[in-house]
């Protein structure tokens, strides 16, 4: 049974993988068996110039093969020879006139194949790059015409500009790996770029204005050692390497990758206006190579492919229909690399989160005009208003057919440190729901809470003596319900009509212990087609130096945890949180068994504070987070089955009240050791018994402490007045103190 289970779960992960690679349909194999690389396309889009290794060809080391794409059905004998079978050749480029082939060779050195780099000890990956390579032009029927290139050391990785008048290479004759041009007829060769590191695989931009290539650039004193010794070896090793831009000429060269590891064979996208690269980047392997697209400003990265370990070498096709690209999926033999031709589908711009848009809505929802926007008050009518008008924009459905607000009711007594039956206080708050049907069969729910603290009139704030001052909640949790409406605008009107239907709701009263949304989790099962999953945003504004990233939840289907490192946005580190318990409203969904994600970015020094201001907002940030949303979002909409799965910290079926406060932020990152301390509050009962910053609390009076959930729990036991020792630990050693609530 259990052998069954793990296929199943393997077949549901294949499909998920392959169904988001949603750029490319028809997905085609061309080559059969040996190492198929570096395939581009001829003018007229009929046919491939690839280098093979492959010794049941006759190709003991890379040799240029040419394969006509008009024949449907190709064979290993399908691809035709058209170097000179002799020495090692590299990077092939048709001619404009598409009778000739571009490419570098060691043949006119000797008939052998150089030696490929042997073994280090440290297991450093590395690449040759033989100063026997020149650059010549065969035609197709494998004559050598003309040869370029004749300068002592490394001239190789040439293509030819659109235009025709201009061939890009890189070049060791200036001492160092730089990127160079030359006239078609190989005259007038002039340096493009300079400074130390290994210039590549360039490629010109669609205009001929542009290249775009791979760079290493060692900066330490250790770096530039290794980097200089090994090019004396004529080696270099190619595991740390951006993408870069430049005009043709050298000028305006610009970095568009920061992402670390390996960025390599980029390509221009038709438009000129994004490339499409291979990276390793996200890996924890180091060979898990996969193509991403990015815009020529660096922006709105996409992770195009999915399948396999290894993806590289992408083409466009002339008229920019077809992308092809070597893999390793679909083999028939270990390491055995093929050329795979698909369907390009050009993204849809409307997915893209829209930095402007998002900073619109936090600057009016964190505005002084809703006074913080407390449950029941002036400004929490006039967020819920907000939010409707821009459902309403994107055609979402209401609530009850008339309204997009849900009203709901709940007690609460503002002093903290008063009885039960004391000061007792109706409160009145309003949900806002949108509904976007797509008449599928099932749902997820995207939600973000939109109250806050008003003028700290049910003392919660952080700040001491500040009754009366508007807390404006730009991170907590404008944040969140900016990103709420972000993915409302792209789930509503893109080209695409996803596999299930989104409700897109707004909670309130979270601030008084998720009320809002233990509403509308009552009901949400019977209102709703078969809900499947609840993707929760709380504080998604204020990324640190660091770059964490909380995504609490992913224990609750067994599902969440690959997709969160696979999806995960480049750079950021990703604190991967089991539970599905939380100060926030996932809770409510989970304790009625569905599956939950919430994304949180961490507490600071302004939380639940009145400074806590729309200036203080990482935008950018905040909109690749929400592209990393929609990703898992729409991932999810294609899956036929999300499986729910019990978390540890289900000992209770509801979050707790309580009326005390230690003072403190909490690390909600379950580490399982105890409650990692983010903040200490001035003036506040932890600060006063000797608590600090980073300190891990494990026990409060008899309260073991685990986790955010056992704390909360262990304060609903404890009134005010009360002083009981508090266990914690410091730099390693186990520390006692008395706390007075």
């Amino acid at each position: 049974m259990r052998s069954i289970i793990l296929v199943a779960i393997c077949q549901m992960i294949l499909f998920a993988l392959s169904a988001q690679e949603r750029h490319l349909s028809n997905i085609k194999k061309l080559t059969f068996g040996g190492d198929n690389a570096e395939a581009y396309f001829s003018p007229d889009g009929n046919q491939l110039t690839m280098q093979v290794t492959n010794g049941k060809l006759g190709a003991s080391c890379d040799q240029i093969y040419l394969l006509d794409l008009k024949e449907n059905n190709p064979t290993s004998e399908s691809l035709k020879l058209v170097s000179t079978g002799k020495g090692r050749t590299t990077c092939s480029y048709f001619m404009p006139d598409g009778k000739h082939v571009l490419y570098a060779s060691t043949h006119h050195h000797g008939a052998s194949c150089p030696p490929s780099p042997k073994p280090r000890k440290d297991g450093k990956y590395l690449w040759s790059v033989y100063p026997e390579y020149d650059i010549f032009i065969s035609d197709l029927q494998g004559n050598v015409v003309k040869q370029l290139t004749d300068s002592p050391g490394y001239d190789a990785e040439a293509v030819v500009s659109p235009d025709g008048k201009k061939i890009a290479f890189t070049s060791t004759r200036s001492g160092d790996l730089e990127l160079w041009t030359m006239d078609v007829d190989g005259t007038n060769p002039k340096q493009i770029t300079s400074g130390l590191g290994y210039d590549g695989g360039s490629f010109f931009s669609p205009d001929s204005k542009k290249l775009v290539f791979r760079a290493s650039r060692p900066k330490t004193e250790k770096e530039i050692k290794e980097y200089t010794e090994l090019l004396a070896e004529h080696l270099v090793a190619p595991t740390e390497m951006e993408i870069y831009t430049c005009n043709v000429d050298g000028t305006d060269l610009k970095q568009i990758t920061h992402l670390g590891k390996a960025n390599w064979a980029p390509f221009f996208h038709p438009s000129g206006q994004k490339i499409i690269f291979s990276s390793n980047h996200h890996s924890t392997k180091g060979y898990d190579f996969q193509l991403y697209l990015i815009d020529i400003n660096g922006e709105h990265l996409k992770q195009i492919t999915y399948e396999s370990m290894f993806n590289a070498f992408p083409m466009f096709s002339p008229d920019g229909k077809k992308l092809v690209f070597s893999s390793n999926r679909q083999q028939g033999a270990p390491r055995e690399t093929n050329v795979f031709i698909a369907d390009w589908n050009d993204g849809d711009p409307v997915e893209n989160a829209d930095q402007k848009t998002i900073y619109k809505h936090i600057e009016y929802l964190a505005s002084d005009k809703l006074q913080g926007r407390l449950t029941g008050s002036k400004g929490e009518k006039l967020a819920a208003k907000y939010i409707s008008k821009e459902y309403k924009k994107y055609g979402l459905l209401p609530y009850d057919k008339k309204s997009y607000t849900q009203p709901f009711s709940y007690k609460y007594n503002p002093n903290p440190h008063g009885t039960e039956d004391k000061g007792v206080s109706q409160m009145n708050g309003h949900n806002v729901v949108g509904y976007l049907d797509n008449g599928a069969s099932k749902t997820i729910v995207v939600g973000a809470h939109y109250d806050h603290l008003g003028l700290n009139q049910h003392h919660n704030s952080t700040s001491p003596n500040s009754e009366g001052q508007i807390h404006n909640g730009a991170d907590d949790n404008a944040s969140g319900v900016s990103g709420l409406l972000e993915l409302a605008r792209m789930f509503s009107t893109n080209r695409a009509k996803e596999k299930c239907n989104f409700v897109f709701v707004a909670f309130s009263g979270e601030e008084d212990g998720l009320k809002g949304s233990k509403a509308f989790a009552e009901t949400v099962q019977a209102k709703y087609p078969n809900v499947v999953a609840m993707i929760n945003m709380d504080m998604i504004g204020r990324l640190d130096s660091m770059k964490a990233l909380v995504v609490g939840g992913v224990g609750t289907s067994p599902e969440f945890t690959d997709l969160a490192q696979r999806f995960k946005p480049a750079g950021f580190n990703i604190t991967l949180d089991s539970s599905g318990i939380g100060p926030t409203d996932h809770t409510s969904f989970y304790l009625k068994d569905i599956p939950v994600l919430n994304f949180f970015t961490g507490t600071h020094k302004d939380y639940h504070k009145p400074t806590d201001d729309v200036e203080k907002i990482k935008i950018k940030e905040e909109m690749i987070i929400v592209d990393y949303i929609f990703n898992l979002a729409q991932q999810l909409s294609d899956m036929d089955k999300i499986p729910f799965t019990k978390t540890k910290s289900t000992t209770t079926k509801a979050v707790p009240a309580y009326k005390v406060s230690l003072g403190i932020m909490p690390d909600y990152t379950d580490y399982g050791d105890g409650l990692h301390v983010e903040a200490v509050m001035d003036n506040r009962p932890a600060q006063i018994a000797g608590l600090k910053d980073k300190d891990i609390i494990t026990k409060i009076g008899d309260c073991a402490i685990k986790d955010v959930y056992g704390y909360m729990e262990c304060l609903s036991k404890f009134k005010s007045g009360d002083e009981v020792t508090i266990t914690y630990k410091r730099d390693g050693q186990i520390q006692t103190s008395k706390v007075k609530f």
